[in-house]
């Protein structure tokens, strides 16, 4: 093993073994400090404890950490670390842990290095053997998961879905045979759009919208992902929300549907012209179809439309 700049290079034919609490001046240790995700008595002692004791909080957004350092009287230094500033901060707190300083960072709600750039500042400090210990607490996926009414046996994370239609039906397509329940984030100004084309795929699956998780107006939208669409048709989404929807089911399994389980996207077996009516019989006008089939098969509505025009014409 040798030691390249902060990282350290190691074989893949090496074990590293971190024992988190033995005795040490160097290097220092970065504690992943979990935060409320609404309700502030979800905040544990020993987060508290952890914060007031490091040198250093690292903050996804100082003016909210701020905030919540004020209302636990917490006074120790508070540094930012988010997306746009990681290439600059990541490596000098990556210095400063090797100085034998100890960094506690925290994103705005939750655990810290999911969906967030902490995963790449833990990366880095398990690469330069920098111990690496985390404080749990509140978590918005595992809370929507366990209130949400679906199977917990198997999940999968799946983060926030791609915001152009092209992007979210190739991830879909990726998950057609998910047997696990699956976890989504979304914002609320997409929460429509994207359920909207998740009702095209999967309209019958279950699933849960869980919003405003530990506040006064948490709620739960369980239901088809068609009948979570209608509802949302007539109440307006607030709030950051989860989306819990159930897997796939086997073949073999009690109460499963016919759902297509190869590895083909669900329609490569259509004609062209089937695909845009398929999308038509779901409501859309012909336009939009064509375009919704078009961003399927990775081409330009113009495509779709002249492929149209020369199959009518050998009709």
């Amino acid at each position: 093993m040798k030691k390249s700049g902060y990282r350290v290079e190691q074989s893949d034919e090496e074990a590293s073994v971190q024992r988190s609490f033995s005795v040490r001046e160097a290097p220092g240790t970065l504690y992943l400090v979990a935060t409320p995700i609404g309700n502030l008595e979800d905040m544990t002692y020993r987060a508290i404890r952890t914060l007031k004791e490091v040198q250093m909080i690292a903050a996804e957004d100082t003016r909210q950490t701020r905030k919540l350092l004020t209302h636990f009287d917490i006074q120790n230094r508070l540094v930012s670390y988010h997306e746009h500033n990681r290439d600059a901060s990541g490596p000098e707190l990556i210095r400063l842990l090797l100085q034998g300083q100890h960094i506690a960072l925290v994103s705005d709600a939750g655990i810290p290095a999911i969906s967030d750039p902490g995963a790449e500042l833990v990366r880095d400090a398990v690469a330069a053997g920098i111990p690496v210990v985390p404080i749990p607490g509140a978590n918005a996926a595992l809370s929507a998961l366990i209130m949400s009414g679906l199977p917990t046996d198997r999940f999968l994370f799946v983060g926030f879905p791609p915001r152009e239609r092209k992007g979210l039906n190739k991830l879909l397509d990726g998950l057609e045979r998910e047997t696990g329940t699956l976890i989504f984030y979304e914002s609320p100004h997409r929460l429509k759009k994207t359920l909207a084309i998740l009702s095209e795929r999967w309209g019958e699956r279950r699933m849960a919208i869980v919003r405003e998780l530990t506040k006064r107006h948490e709620e739960a939208v369980r239901g088809t992902v068609q009948a979570c669409l209608s509802y949302l048709e007539q109440n307006k989404p607030l709030g950051e929300c989860c989306l819990i929807i159930e897997g796939t089911r086997s073949e073999n399994e009690p109460g499963s549907s016919t759902r297509e389980l190869s590895t083909e996207a669900w329609w490569q077996s259509m004609t062209l012209a089937r695909h845009v009516a398929h999308y038509e019989g779901l409501g859309q006008a012909r336009k939009e179809a064509m375009k919704s089939a078009a961003a399927d098969r990775g081409l330009s509505k113009r495509d779709v439309y002249q492929a149209l025009l020369e199959q009518n014409g050998e009709d």
